[in-house]
């Protein structure tokens, strides 16, 4: 059987990634390892500590965020979000999802809390993305692969959202992203805080995950990975440079994308998780917030209608959660998910098992690739 290196070198060998570091722990075996380099050059080797832009699997850290405002009494699920968030106070929807965008009725319920946490307030991408109503996700709010210093601070954002009608009704469907950069603006306004602030004392400083936000300060640009595409000669497009869209704070931080991090310090949030919301003797978060937040909350009709973002998963509160084993890495109960720009993080309390792989490679579409794959079926046996 390969080991974690092989797989990783064979990637980075035929082309796939210039580099990538992957972290497998079960209780407190840990096994971390890189290969390649952080820049198709090959001017950094990829090393524990690379920081990397970790697309998506910033989302149950914004869950996470959100939970620990419901224990605070701030909120509660089952509370409409206008009180907070006016501008979703009174929505419209289409009347069916291909219908124009002006033909709209109105929402027969407020959407709440617990609806932006399982993505079913209406808002976000279905797998048709030629739906009028999901065009404007793209448009006007610039939803779609993280560009951080392209996206309109939070207030003008969620103007421009309010101006955008549901897909679904509230409760009816589970819609993929947006209802996660809604999350992030939820939590500053609850807690009168900025994001980034409100993450960093709540989260990140308690479980000494020093080097995740939404910027990379410039003494720590040398470990920041280039982000590329693939080209259609196979070879490499430069996306974003370390002193690019990450290098300064953004006007929106993306609860849904636009975090970076590093193996070691998700590797922290995921013991949090494990450990029932507990980290060095603190409570975090209480073993309830995270149950709940690691069941699947979806019917199997949601569960079905969201196949090409779900592979025999459902959803919890901020990811996925494994409900039937197609593949040899899927446990039920696994949690957490993946992100575009090739990261993948996740959390099986059954076994106590912990696989985070960074890479970057932004993906071609929703299906997770070859490397992410034989990651994962090597996890499993691990």
């Amino acid at each position: 059987m390969s080991n974690l290196r092989d797989i990783l070198q064979t990637y980075v060998s035929d082309g796939s990634v210039p580099g990538a570091v992957a972290l497998v722990a079960r209780g407190d075996r840990v096994e971390v390892q890189a290969a390649g380099s952080a820049d198709v050059a090959g001017t950094f080797p990829m090393a524990r500590d690379s920081i990397f832009r970790v697309a998506s699997i910033t989302k149950p850290i914004a869950a996470a965020a959100v939970m620990m405002l419901v224990e605070d009494g701030r909120i509660a699920l089952e509370d409409p979000v206008g009180k907070w968030l006016p501008e979703l106070a009174s929505p419209v929807v289409v009347r069916t999802p291909a219908s124009p965008v002006d033909d709209v009725v109105p929402a027969v319920r407020p959407i709440t809390v617990a609806d932006l946490l399982t993505f079913r307030a209406g808002y976000g991408f279905p797998s048709d993305f030629s739906l009028p109503a999901v065009g404007l996700l793209f448009s006007e709010l610039k939803q779609g692969p993280p560009q951080p210093q392209l996206v309109a601070a939070p207030d003008e954002w969620m103007a421009a959202l309010s101006r955008i009608p549901l897909l679904h009704q509230p409760g009816e469907a589970w819609l993929y992203n947006t209802c996660s950069d809604i999350q992030g603006v939820l939590i500053a306004r609850v807690s009168g805080r900025p994001l980034p602030e409100f993450l960093a004392e709540r989260l990140f400083d308690p479980l000494g995950m020093a080097d995740t936000g939404f910027a990379v300060p410039a003494s720590k640009l040398g470990r920041f990975a280039s982000y590329y595409r693939t080209d259609p000669a196979g070879g490499f497009e430069l996306v974003d440079a370390p002193d690019g869209q990450w290098s300064s704070q953004p006007a929106f931080p993306s609860a849904a994308g636009g975090l970076v991090s590093t193996v070691d310090d998700w590797h922290s949030f995921a013991r949090m998780l494990l450990a029932g919301g507990t980290a060095g003797g603190r409570q975090l978060l209480s073993p309830a917030s995270v149950r709940q937040m690691t069941t699947d909350q979806l019917t199997q009709s949601q569960r079905d209608a969201s196949r090409l973002f779900l592979e025999g998963q459902g959803w919890g509160f901020g990811g996925s959660v494994d409900v039937e084993a197609i593949d040899p890495w899927n446990v039920p109960g696994r949690y957490s998910w993946v992100g575009s720009t090739g990261t993948a993080a996740h959390v099986t309390a059954a076994t106590g098992a912990v696989t985070i792989l960074l890479s970057q490679v932004e993906m071609a579409g929703p299906t997770p690739p070859a490397l992410m794959r034989d990651f994962w079926r090597h996890a499993a046996h691990a």
